[in-house]
Order: structure tokens, then sequence, then C-alpha cells
């Protein structure tokens, strides 16, 4: 049975993959900042949490044959010129700083012929006022993904980016009304937002050996959005 550890599984899409990937007959261990139920505790900004995190996942699961890299933030959106240095910082922190923690632990731990993917955003793409530090800091873990997908090649290792549009979670709906969903719906022509269970689907296939040619890749699950 393969293995997959889900940083960030507690919620939204991170729960919707942890459910994907245990019907598609993974062993599967996952991450939260509380540790609740039985998940591993992390705090990804600090590595040496992230090594711990990594080390109570493979003496769960006996190795990793996969990562997937879900936990980030999101902040109120808001114009450059005014927008606070201390929400900036929190967003690199985690999004930037705390995914690269997790990306170097899975290059070094994941299990030769395994995967690694990690969650961005359809933002990157399609600009929209008040999102760009957000975006930025996602921007910033494609190229990390880039770059570690040709270096660990070599071991059979694929590293994949799933870069959703508006998803309906938590995290999205929070500080928004209904008037803000429905332009967020309207940004796809199918007119409504995704589902995390639709951005599971696609990482479950990447994690899959059906993608076996995948590699250095953003797949962009976003109905159309760009």
């Amino acid at each position: 049975m393969k293995t997959v550890l889900v940083v960030g599984g507690s919620r939204g899409i991170g729960a919707a993959a942890v459910q994907a990937m245990r019907a598609e007959g993974w062993k599967v261990e996952s991450t939260s900042t509380s540790g609740a139920d039985g998940s591993i505790a992390v705090d990804i900004r600090d590595a040496a949490s992230v090594e711990e995190a990594f080390a109570a996942a493979r003496e769960r699961l006996g190795g990793l044959d996969c990562v997937i890299a879900n936990a980030g933030i999101n902040v109120p959106p808001g114009p450059i010129a005014s927008f606070p240095s201390d929400r900036m910082r929190a967003l690199v922190e985690t999004n930037i700083v705390g995914a690269f923690n997790v990306l170097r632990s899975a290059a070094a731990q994941v299990q030769d012929n395994g995967s690694i993917i990690a969650l961005t955003t359809s933002l990157v793409r399609h600009a929209v006022p008040g999102v760009g530090p957000y975006a930025a800091t996602k921007a910033a873990v494609e190229a990390l993904v880039r770059s570690l997908a040709k270096e660990v090649a070599g071991r059979g290792i694929r590293v994949n980016a799933v870069a959703p549009g508006p998803v309906d979670t938590d995290l999205f709906r929070a500080g928004k009304d209904e008037a803000a969903i429905a332009r967020s719906a309207a940004m796809s022509p199918f007119n409504r937002v995704g589902t995390p269970e639709e951005v599971a689907a696609v990482i479950a296939f990447l994690a899959s050996d059906r993608a076996s040619w995948i590699s250095g890749q953003v797949v962009q699950p976003n109905g159309g959005l760009v």
C-alpha cells in the first residue's frame, strides 16, 4: 500500500484530499496546526517542527511515497499601496517559508519514484485587485516546484502544483458576503465556484501512476477561469 502525508489536511481542500487518497487505496496521515483528531501537529513556519512532523509520519506510515503540501493562509485583501506590512509578513512566513520547509523535507524524504504535490492558486495568472500579495506568495511556490521537479527527477520523483480557482471552503468564504461570492462565481464561465472534492480529484490523479509522465507542471482546476 502506498503512503501519503497531507500537510494541512484538517479542512477544505486538504480534508478532501485525505478522503480522495484513502478512496484510491493509499495509507494516509495528515497534519494540522493543533494536532486534533489524530493528525500530526506542525507549525510549517518552523523548520524543526516540520522535520518532527515528517519523522512522525514516517514512523506511522513506514515511509513516504507522496507528500501533498497544502498548508497555507490567506488574509483580508487590499490594495498594495495600503497593504499592512504585518499581513504581508504573515503571508510570506507561512506561504513561502512554510512551503519551502515542507518541500525541502519532502525532497529529502519521499522515496524514489514517489511524488510531491503543492497547492497554489490560479490567481497567479488571473490578476485581481487586492490579492497581489497572496498571489505573489503562491507564485513563489510555483517557482520552487519547477526547480524541485528538475532536482529530484533522477530519483524518479515527480513534482507538480495544483492551482485552483475559487473553491468553496471556509477559507474562501471568510470575510465575504453573498455578493462577493457571486462575483467569484462569475469569474468562471460556468458561473460557480469549485468544490474541494473537484480539486482533490486532480490531486489524487497527479499522485497516481496514471500521471507517470507529468512533472514540473501547474495544473489549474478552475472552471475555465484562465
